[in-house]
């Protein structure tokens, strides 16, 4: 209604202009009609001006998917389907490079404990000193409990484990539920005699869980070294607390890998700590059991870990409860090393607090620093 009565209105303003104008002269009436004229389509714009906003919003358009993911700080979780395939990292970027990039910094994951056994938790960046190769160090950063676990449990599955292989499995399971946290994610390596990634990196326990329930009774060779070289390997690019968790006697008999010191070396440059859980150990000893002990001992005190040796299944739960406690409670430490330090060397590493000497310190005894640019990767 509001158009029609607009037009004749318009019109009817232009025949009393030419009316009036023929009284004043031709060349008069032809330039106030020329203006009447000029103003008629405002008019008739200033009324429409509501369907004219409305028609200049587009109806949203239909999306046939996403059309791109967001970026995250790192690589995405890796789909069941996809278990044999590499991480992929969150740029196109050589896993080998990763490692260069990231070990400018050195973490250092620290557990203080009491005379009592018991986690310091209020302690200051201040409190803490740092020596490298007997010299002191800065110290850059603090932070708590909010850093991230990158966790992966290497479970055995060969031959040498039987006795109380259900219990294990069940011990595992909890200790999935209570260690992981929503910002945590675990993966599962499986010792055999080739062994493999059996779980990717997943927040979701019950998949974890899942995928130990489904082991079978163990059988073949142990490949513990390769296991550690894949599991650090594959966690490598992941930023947060890299965490090794081994459930093994600890017994190496068919790796490929077969030099210890070059498997720790790895360790420490991955920047992994390692928890040692020797199953299996308590039947009877042996010089193979002790020379294994002696090797998870090992591995776990130079990169600020601790290693259980439960004689009982009860012992064997409380093994995984103090692990997921300590990781709970950990100092996650920050070092950037001089420039004249990255030697592709390994440096020395103490740690200690300027305000109480009644306390325990466990972290790592070293790091490796990059190689100088344009050195071989070992």
């Amino acid at each position: 209604m509001v158009r029609k009565e607009s037009a004749p209105t318009a019109r009817g303003t232009g025949f009393r202009l030419v009316t009036v104008c023929s009284r004043f002269g031709l060349l008069v009436a032809s330039a106030i009609l020329a203006a009447a004229i000029v103003a008629t389509p405002n008019v008739a714009n200033g009324q429409s001006g509501r369907q004219k906003e409305s028609s200049n919003k587009k109806p949203p358009s239909k999306s046939s998917g996403p059309v791109a993911e967001p970026q995250s700080e790192r690589p995405r979780t890796v789909s069941a389907s996809e278990k044999n395939l590499p991480p992929k990292a969150p740029t196109e970027v050589d896993p080998n490079d990763v490692v260069r990039i990231s070990s400018t910094l050195v973490p250092i994951p620290v557990s203080v404990l009491d005379p009592r056994g018991d986690s310091v938790t209020n302690l200051r960046l201040d409190e803490f000193e740092l020596r490298v190769d007997g010299q002191p160090r800065p110290l850059s950063d603090l932070t708590r409990t909010e850093t991230p676990v990158r966790l992966v449990m290497l479970f055995d599955n060969s031959g040498s484990l039987d006795a109380e292989r259900e219990f294990e499995k069940q011990a595992a399971m909890r200790f999935f539920r209570r260690v992981l946290r929503p910002v945590d994610e675990a993966a599962i390596y499986s010792i055999e005699t080739d062994s493999r990634l059996a779980q990717p990196l997943t927040p979701n326990v019950g998949v974890l869980e899942q995928t130990i329930a489904t082991f079978g009774r163990p059988t073949g060779g142990t490949s513990l070294f390769d296991a550690i070289l894949g599991a650090a390997n594959y966690v490598r690019p992941y930023p947060g607390r890299r965490v090794l968790v081994i459930v093994s006697d600890g017994i190496e008999t068919t790796s490929n890998a077969t030099d210890f010191e070059d498997v720790l070396r790895h360790v420490l440059a991955d920047d992994c700590e390692v928890f040692a859980v020797q199953t299996g150990l308590y039947e009877g000893a042996n010089l193979r059991a002790l020379t294994a002990e002696r090797r998870m001992e090992r591995l776990s005190t130079q990169t600020g870990g601790a290693v259980f040796l439960p004689k009982t299944v009860a012992e064997l739960d409380v093994a995984f409860n103090e692990i997921a406690s300590d990781l709970a409670h950990q100092y996650v430490l920050s070092y950037y090393p001089a420039p004249e330090h990255r030697d592709g060397r390994l440096h020395v590493i103490d740690l200690g607090i300027k305000s109480r000497k009644d306390v325990r310190v466990r972290s790592r005894k070293g790091y490796y620093a990059p190689k100088p640019t344009g050195s071989e990767e070992w």
